[in-house]
């Protein structure tokens, strides 16, 4: 049986991952944590992890940027694998899960569907495939609630983008205050928010006569939750080192 610590379980995605995590064997939630440490739940909820006293496999966080630095602590207390999936990390914040990676395993991804990363894939190799007879556009479109833009997992298909090609490449989010034609060098990322959007990201490789458009769209959260329970279950046992849904998906693969 695998124990896990999730910590925001009392915000809208430690719900979901709850309920994910009842109706799968061979796993179960030890504690949770929460600024709210208000039991909703048949487990324990404390504010912070250092009140838990027993013993657990991996912790999953599900909650606040600022809850970051606390949680990777405990992890490297305990030696503690830890998956996560809280998004809206600034750089020094990423820079910390790159260090604690170095002690402990941690899994961290701007995107915890599995099918979003295999979109990622497809689109490496698309990208450095038709390098130079493409134009790149990126849109993601997500619910009015949220906060960042453009999306990590937009930031993280760019990325991928730039390390399969052989040429640098620009990111532009805005064209209207400049006059000009774009560059073939250019990678344009568009953010739209509305309504109930789970979450969707599209990316258009336009070329003379022909488009090619990949495509993933998110119906539910659930989807999130059950990519982190899948990388809890992929990370234990693993050596020190930072983990992403690639690493899974190449897992399957072989």
């Amino acid at each position: 049986m695998i124990n896990v610590i999730l910590s925001g379980c009392n915000g809208k995605m430690g719900g979901v991952v709850s309920e994910t995590i009842k109706h799968s064997d061979g796993i179960n939630i030890v504690c949770g944590v929460d600024i709210n440490p208000t039991s909703k739940s048949d487990y324990p909820v404390f504010s912070l992890p250092e009140e838990f006293k027993g013993e657990a496999d991996v912790i999953i966080d599900f909650s606040h940027p600022s809850t970051l630095t606390g949680l990777l602590d405990y992890s490297l207390r305990r030696k503690m694998p830890i998956v996560v999936a809280t998004t809206g990390l600034a750089a020094d914040q990423i820079s910390q899960i790159k260090t604690a990676s170095k002690s402990v395993p941690v899994f961290f991804s701007a995107n915890m569907s599995l099918g979003v990363n295999l979109l990622v894939d497809l689109v490496m190799r698309a990208a450095k495939f038709l390098e130079d007879s493409f134009d790149i556009e990126i849109i993601e479109k997500h619910h009015n609630q949220k906060i960042d833009a453009p999306s990590g997992t937009a930031l993280a298909i760019a990325d991928a983008i730039t390390e399969a090609v052989s040429k640098p490449c620009e990111y532009v989010y805005d064209r209207h205050s400049v006059r000009k034609k774009r560059k073939r060098s250019e990678i344009g990322i568009h953010a739209i928010r509305g309504g109930t959007i789970v979450g969707e990201h599209s990316v258009i490789f336009a070329g003379m006569d022909e488009i090619i458009e990949i495509k993933h769209q998110a119906a539910s959260k659930e989807i999130f939750a059950v990519g982190a329970v899948r990388a809890a279950r992929f990370i234990i046992g693993k050596p020190p080192a930072l983990y992403d849904m690639r690493d899974i998906v190449n897992s399957e693969r072989s």
